[in-house]
């Protein structure tokens, strides 16, 4: 099964500072058919007007990631981190049993467009933890790039779940194969481009919910960015 949503399709909410399109309930969107996928309790798309953000504000048993597409993300937190995320750098923070944060684009200039997303930790109550890292426009390229993982693997940031986080750079014509274990959901978002996945098309700000289908074939139709999850099988 490949549910596609398509981008206009979106819950779409523009607060002035904040131009933002929510995949599932959040804040003040709520849908009780749309609330999570697998472990995926949220995927945010932000664009950050230049140098707004949201202020201090708690979270905890959550695994939150956040990957910037353009623009600068400062971030700070209760636990004395501090950091500038970049375009391509990826950016997790476990918040176990409790952190406050920040989040500002760090530029008085141009806008900060990121994707956020929450993932449900396996365990609750564990110790909060921060880090981010940097990943090339050369390391995605032509292949899905590994770079979150609950699995320890190498060079991926960790997060208390067995879930793989991957992204991808693709040519006009240019394919990958993913495969994943049974009993495992999958979620695809088109960041730009045009491309299919096992013949279904998506092009720019369309997702994918994936079920019961192992091997992913993705075509790129136009050259083409992409982030793919590979996720347990999680009621919430």
């Amino acid at each position: 099964m490949i549910n596609v949503i398509r981008s206009e399709e979106r819950h779409h909410a523009n607060f002035g500072w904040l131009d933002t399109r929510w995949h599932f309930s959040f804040d003040t969107y709520y849908d009780p058919n749309n609330m999570h996928w697998g472990a995926l309790r949220v995927f945010n798309d932000d664009v950050i007007a230049a140098g707004q953000g949201f202020g201090s504000y708690p979270h905890r048993d959550m695994e939150i990631i956040t990957y910037v597409l353009e623009g600068e993300l400062e971030h700070r937190d209760s636990q004395g981190h501090h950091g500038i995320v970049h375009p391509g750098e990826v950016q997790v923070m476990s918040a176990g049993t409790g952190v406050v944060h920040s989040e500002y684009n760090h530029s008085r200039e141009k806008p900060v467009h990121l994707l956020q997303l929450w993932i449900s930790p396996r365990t609750p109550g564990l110790k909060p933890r921060w880090e981010q890292r940097q990943f090339t426009s050369e390391q995605r390229r032509g292949k899905l790039l590994e770079v979150v993982s609950g699995n320890g693997t190498d060079g991926a940031l960790a997060i208390a779940q067995d879930a793989q986080i991957y992204v991808s750079s693709l040519e006009a014509r240019q394919e990958l194969v993913h495969h994943s274990r049974p009993n495992r959901k999958s979620y695809l978002f088109a960041i730009s481009g045009d491309l299919t996945v096992n013949g279904t098309p998506l092009t720019r700000g369309d997702q994918g919910r994936i079920a019961d289908q192992p091997e992913l074939k993705i075509q790129a139709k136009a050259d083409s960015e992409l982030i793919l999850l590979d996720l347990p099988e999680m009621r919430l």
